[in-house]
């Protein structure tokens, strides 16, 4: 027999979410992460349906030194065509009605509960961005860990291998959000975003096939990812944690520093321009968006801060972005993700 507790709001739950006057209270939310990457991101319509279909070119065409009374020869370029799929993530709030009707503040009660699934959500969908995998998991998307999974890929040229072995490594990710580089997707019939929608007072059963009602909040969000132009994202992988920890100066056991592969991977990003200007209709006005971000997990992060205290000549700055100082990197801001994980399995 379930056990209702562990998927429904129960009477201890609500206990410990009110005082003695049977006032909601604010929950601390231990839990939560830093998730920036929705924050950051640009979100485009599927061109078809549910996928997404790009266009790259795989070959220039021959040109040729012209020759008086010597024709010109045929050539053409060469295009390949990209498939991204979307998938769709959700959750549910079930709260039966007789719990809401002894609370005092039955609306705040939801609502709190509610945030827990935005919060939820948002992680999944962070975790997916980089790691998730159509192979183990079919429902989802492919992240940029599988995309930017191995040496001899075409994609092999934008990973720096910052020497580390084993299953106890990290990756710091350069990324260009553009439509020309990587974007979210979103299915052109559905709207882009986290939602939110209640449903009210629902007829539902319980596991005896007995009826009783309760208020259903559902939450939803349609999401997939495209990489149009991958030289518009470098993965510094192979970060050994132990190593990093013991000295950020000598990553791989010997002379290799944090700061030599941040270096090495922002010349091999195609694009510099650090921000972007877009227009929100909805405002009414233009605004300044990162167009280049670095993403780092908060180990990472410190080890890169102190590599900062320690010489004054490092790019580490400070950068107002919608009224946030964000840390940045040769202008470029950095974010700090509890997504990425310090268990990576070396990329070879």
């Amino acid at each position: 027999m379930a056990i209702l507790g562990n998927t429904y709001l129960d009477l201890v739950e609500i206990a410990r979410r009110t005082d003695k006057y049977d006032n909601s209270m604010a929950v601390t939310e231990l839990l939560a992460q830093k998730n920036p990457v929705m924050q950051d991101s640009l979100a485009v319509a599927c061109n078809e349906g549910k996928q997404h279909k790009s266009t790259v070119r795989t070959g220039l065409p021959n040109v040729a030194w012209g020759r008086l009374y010597k024709g010109i020869p045929q050539s053409k370029s060469k295009t390949q065509q990209v498939i991204d799929t979307t998938g769709f993530l959700e959750g549910r709030s079930t709260i039966d009605q007789r719990l809401l009707d002894g609370l005092k503040e039955p609306e705040k009660m939801k609502m709190v509960e509610g945030d827990a699934f935005l919060e939820a959500m948002a992680e999944e969908a962070q975790n997916t961005f980089f790691y998730g995998s159509t192979n183990t998991s079919p429902e989802k998307f492919d992240g940029l860990a599988t995309r930017f999974s191995g040496f001899s890929t075409k994609e092999g040229g934008q990973i720096v291998d910052a020497g580390g072995s084993g299953s106890d490594n990290m990756s710091i990710w350069m990324v260009e959000w553009s439509d020309q580089g990587c974007h979210m997707l979103y299915p052109s019939n559905h709207p882009a975003g986290l939602q939110r929608e209640d449903k009210g007072i629902q007829r539902v059963f319980d596991e005896d096939g007995n009826a009783y009602y309760a208020h259903e909040e559902i939450f939803y969000h349609h999401l997939g990812l495209a990489v149009k132009d991958y030289r518009r994202v470098v993965r510094i992988a192979n970060i050994d944690v132990s190593n990093l920890l013991a000295d950020p100066f000598a990553i791989d056991g010997g002379a290799l520093s944090l700061l030599d592969v941040m270096r090495k991977g922002y010349h091999r990003l195609h694009a510099k321009q650090t921000m972007d200007q877009t227009f929100i209709p909805a405002m009414n006005q233009t605004v300044s968006r990162p167009k280049l971000v670095i993403y780092m997990n908060r180990t990472a992060f410190e080890a890169f801060d102190e590599c900062h205290t320690e010489k004054s000549n490092v790019e580490l700055r400070g950068k107002e972005i919608h009224g946030e100082m964000v840390p940045t990197y040769r202008d470029i801001p950095i974010r700090v993700s509890d997504a990425l994980l310090n268990t990576e399995a070396a990329v070879a």
